[in-house]
């Protein structure tokens, strides 16, 4: 019996045994880099239980402006101290000299830390060339100046340019053939998801020294430095922004308290986004609480009065546009009295400038007579109604897209809609279903400056590899599809100036500005209610110098009362800025 005991006892033993070796083998040889269902890397584990590290660089690609400068982060040269100072005698004095932070604070500083750390970081003091030299002249071990790089506390274009975050089953489901390491930051919004595969990190810049169980050092007070050392990674993603001209953009919004809206600015040689401003901002501490996140200048909005530039081009171009005809402007467009807005008589033309509903109204259906699809032609003819962000194939993707999240606008929902009388005269003042984002309104405004040649909106004009050589170009891009004829963008840009120039025109606020303005506004009723009053979406899209049209700007205030919100006085700074800029460039 004591026999049988102690074989069984054994074989226990031996299959334990058995099971210890083969989980030590999937630990140690097997699962190295990817142990259990989170996909732990255990060498780089075991690394940081013996090392203490301070990251310079986390190795994602960056974001830059048109001319180059660093957008989401910043390189800072900074003084870099290691705790295994506190255990030595070092020379605080000299150190404190040429940094100008006093020796006190200094040692305090180091006796207070637990890891290596920038000295001042999140906000560090910082040095200068000839500072981060003569520091490190002075060979202190656990004493360095280097450039780190730091985010910004403010994003330029933050919904733009989108978030990061980490997401381990995001990462794996993304890129389940890449090795990487759990943590790794992917993109989760705007321009950082879209180009995430390019962004990705070959690994981090950092110094390292190896410490024993109470933190002191283990080899010494040797610190190495250890980077990827890829002459091409991480790249760099060079946006068509201008940031000067995005933080002034950004200070003349909040000046004139835009909670919801923002404004777009367009570069019409190259069709490239300048500036782009959406409210309200993001909430750093709960990015998903509330919709900070969206960026309104991609999402469609209520147009109003805007979209009648769209029944302008299709009455020119079917002969409605008679220079004899009158419309009756004391009627709204269901035929009853205009009270508020009661103009009388007006031509074609004085009706544009003064953006009478009944006279657009008894166009669109018109329109609808000779042929129901005819507002959806001309809104797409003039870009409003598809996508108009870059798009094309770039390496193995497909249709890549630059802005992934950008609504697409739209006229009708149905065909019944499309054929109803009423429905199209609403249609004709851009009322009932008819949507837009502001981008495809700045890109009809930039088509009809161009007299009529429609182009796809570019974010980023490149991506660079680390060494400066080009990994990949987006140049400009014609739309494909019909557009309006160069004699329809002559009619349509007279039309858009008369608003300004036009004694009694929407736009007259402008007339006066340094650079001559063309364009048109825009009071959409938007269904919504506070406290028994309708909110309104309130425009202005247009395009300056007149003559020689070199920007196009649209301003939106969103959901406000119609006694406030305006956007004219925001349009108006923009243009007198953007004048002030280019005539001391000069």
């Amino acid at each position: 019996m004591w026999r049988k005991r102690a074989i069984g006892w054994l074989i226990i033993s031996i299959i334990g045994l058995l099971l210890l070796l083969v989980r030590l083998m999937q630990i140690q040889l097997i699962e190295t880099e990817t142990f259990s269902k989170h996909n732990v890397n255990l060498l780089e584990e075991s690394v940081k239980q013996r090392t203490q590290e301070l990251v310079i660089d986390n190795g994602r690609g960056n974001f830059l402006d048109r001319n180059g400068t660093m957008l989401t982060h910043k390189k800072v040269s900074v003084l870099v101290l290691f705790p295994f100072l506190k255990k030595m005698d070092w020379d605080a004095d000299r150190v404190s000299d040429i940094s100008g932070i006093p020796v006190e604070v200094l040692k305090m500083a180091v006796e207070g830390a637990k890891k290596p750390f920038a000295y001042g970081d999140p906000e560090p003091v910082e040095l200068t060339t000839s500072q981060r030299d003569r520091i490190n002249s002075l060979k202190i071990p656990g004493v360095f100046a280097i450039e780190k790089k730091f985010e910004r506390s403010e994003v330029p274009a933050e919904q733009l340019i989108g978030l990061t975050g980490e997401n381990a089953a995001e990462l794996q489901k993304r890129y389940p053939d890449k090795e990487l390491a759990e943590k790794t930051l992917i993109g989760v919004s705007g321009l950082e998801e879209s180009f995430d595969e390019f962004l990705l990190p070959e690994g981090k810049s950092k110094l390292v020294y190896h410490v024993d169980g109470g933190g002191a050092p283990l080899f010494g007070i040797n610190v190495k430095y250890v980077d990827p050392a890829n002459p091409f990674y991480p790249v760099n993603v060079r946006t068509t922004l201008d940031k000067d001209l995005q933080q002034k953009a950004e200070d003349i919004v909040d000046q004139y308290q835009i909670k919801k809206g923002g404004l777009v600015l367009l570069n019409i040689e190259d069709n490239s986004i300048l500036s782009l401003v959406s409210r309200p901002t993001i909430n750093k501490n709960d990015p998903y609480n509330g919709t900070g996140m969206t960026n309104m200048m991609l999402k469609q909005q209520i147009m109003g009065s805007v979209f009648k530039t769209v029944v302008a081009a299709a009455a020119i171009d079917h002969n409605l546009d008679n220079a004899q005809r009158l419309f009756d402007c004391s009627k709204k467009i269901n035929g009853k009295p205009e009270l508020r807005y009661n103009y009388g008589m007006l031509d074609f033309t004085t009706s544009f400038a003064r953006s009478c509903n009944r006279t657009f109204g008894e166009l669109a259906k018109e329109l609808q007579n000779i042929n129901p699809h005819l507002l959806e032609d001309y809104a797409e003819k003039l870009s409003l109604t598809g996508s108009v962000g870059w798009h094309g194939d770039i390496f193995h993707t497909n249709d890549f897209k630059q802005m992934a999240d950008e609504d697409k606008g739209r006229v009708f929902l149905s065909d019944d809609a499309r054929k109803d009388a009423n429905i199209a005269a609403m249609s004709g003042i851009g009322q009932h279903e008819v949507r837009a984002t502001p981008l495809a309104v700045a890109n009809m405004m930039a088509t009809i400056a161009r007299g009529g040649e429609k182009e796809m909106v570019r974010a980023v004009s490149k991506i660079e590899y680390k060494n400066g050589t080009t990994m990949a170009d987006f140049p400009k891009q014609n739309l494909n599809g019909d557009k309006i004829s160069p004699y329809t963008a002559m009619k349509l840009q007279r039309l858009l100036r008369e608003v300004v120039v036009n004694p009694n025109g929407t736009g007259r606020w402008f007339k006066d500005l340094p650079y001559e303005v063309a364009g048109k506004s825009g009071t959409a009723e938007t269904g919504k209610y506070q406290a028994g009053m309708q909110l309104h979406n309130k425009w202005f899209a247009g395009y300056f110098p007149y003559e020689h049209p070199k920007y196009v700007l649209v301003a939106v205030n969103l959901d406000v009362l119609d006694s406030e919100g305006g956007v004219n006085l925001l349009f108006a700074e923009m243009v007198k800025m953007l004048y002030q800029k280019d005539h001391r460039m000069q």
